[in-house]
């Protein structure tokens, strides 16, 4: 018997983790003060009212012998996947219902369908990036190059026809860099993945923030998507869902190669790995996408919206480079005095209190960086604010 080795190639300790031992660290040796928590991405207002009816409706339907439910199809139900295929058709993106797989979170699936590709395949990621992305990889063997991300492009790196790769994973809005692909240059990676015949994978976790119609809400908007692309989408931060795990991944038929479907291969990986998620889940998610549950989150999604105005209304009096605040719930802002971003992270958490994100834990080029994010509480964000101002004004 032999472990995977691989796992000897990935950072022993996870980013959130280091970050948390840190706090928890000088809480115990300072027990007065208050930490304020503007780092990991966690959503903190409740689910909304119709969610929770929804939710509610489910669990009496599994109290009663005529509507109980045992195990469901692996893909989802068909009224879930039907809502998800109207929330695209509102953007003029037709799917069709078997494209559509229900699961209990984008992450979840960001790992899980490398199963159907092979270990030889040469992956690119954007640096800084999602940890997730490079640390899945690493963990089969796969060969791992990066696009480099930066402050001239805006965090924003575009194809390079020079480099090959076979699986490109992109996020827009992104995180941690809070930056956003327009609908033409998310056309020129789709253009490059079609010419190359290389697989996008699409992260679209925080779509519900696009503000600017320039803007991608899918990768689905791009002419030739359906032939290169599968896009992951998740409710934990468009309703909350973090704690209730839900999502779905998009997956076209017309996606294939040498023969193979990626679409058929993912039903045949989910009806062998996974029992999908719960009956009750599923209702409360459908919930989401009814006028009474959008208006509602709607409203929940202009209190994080109005705290990330309000961190880069700070940063644009500091005088701090960023990107993000506008249309995303992350500020990725340069560390002001030339600090690094765990020197940021120190300086933060010992003077004022405050916590975010090293950027140095998102890969090379995150160091000198640092995000905050917008999921706190309009209190919290607004007394976070307020000490950052009057450090910085001194």
């Amino acid at each position: 018997m032999q472990f995977n080795t691989h796992f000897n190639d990935i950072a022993q300790s996870y980013l959130f983790s280091t970050v948390a031992q840190k706090v928890a660290a000088y809480q115990a040796a300072n027990p007065g003060k208050q930490v304020l928590r503007l780092g990991i991405g966690d959503v903190t207002l409740p689910l909304a009212p119709a969610v929770i009816a929804a939710l509610h409706s489910a669990v009496d339907d599994m109290s009663r012998r005529e509507t109980f439910r045992g195990y469901g199809p692996e893909q989802g139900y068909d009224f879930l996947r039907e809502a998800v295929r109207g929330y695209y058709a509102e953007r003029g993106v037709e799917l069709l219902p078997d494209e559509i797989f229900i699961s209990d979170g984008a992450k979840s699936d960001l790992g899980n369908i490398l199963d159907i590709f092979s270990d030889a395949n040469t992956v690119l990621v954007t640096d800084p990036v999602y940890p997730v992305y490079v640390d899945t990889n690493v963990m089969a063997g796969r060969k791992v190059i990066y696009a480099d991300a930066n402050e001239g492009n805006g965090f924003l790196p575009m194809p390079d026809y020079s480099v090959d790769a076979d699986i490109v994973y992109l996020c827009s809005p992104n995180n941690p860099t809070g930056a956003a692909y327009t609908v033409a240059q998310v056309q020129e990676w789709v253009d490059y993945a079609n010419a190359k015949g290389a697989v996008i994978l699409y992260d679209a976790a925080y779509e519900c923030f696009v503000t600017d119609d320039s803007l991608a809400r899918t990768i689905f908007q791009a002419k030739g998507a359906k032939t290169c692309a599968i896009e992951f989408c998740s409710l934990s931060k468009t309703a909350g869902f973090t704690g209730t795990r839900c999502g779905y991944t998009v997956v076209p038929k017309a996606l294939q190669r040498g023969g193979m479907s990626a679409n058929a291969m993912w039903l045949r990986r989910q009806t062998t790995k996974f029992n999908g998620v719960p009956y009750i889940i599923q209702r409360g998610a459908a919930a989401v996408f009814t006028p009474e549950g959008r208006s509602q989150i709607q409203a929940n999604l202009a209190v994080y919206q109005g705290n990330a105005k309000l961190i880069a209304d700070c940063m644009d009096s500091l005088g701090i480079w960023y990107t993000g605040g506008k249309n995303s719930p992350y500020i990725w802002l340069r560390c002001p005095g030339g600090m690094d971003s765990w020197q940021f992270f120190d300086h933060l958490l010992q003077n004022i209190q405050v916590v975010g994100t090293p950027g140095v834990g998102f890969g090379a080029n995150g160091e000198g960086y640092f995000r905050l994010t917008a999921f706190g509480s309009p209190e919290v964000t607004r007394e976070a604010v307020a000490r950052l101002k009057a450090l910085f004004a001194k």
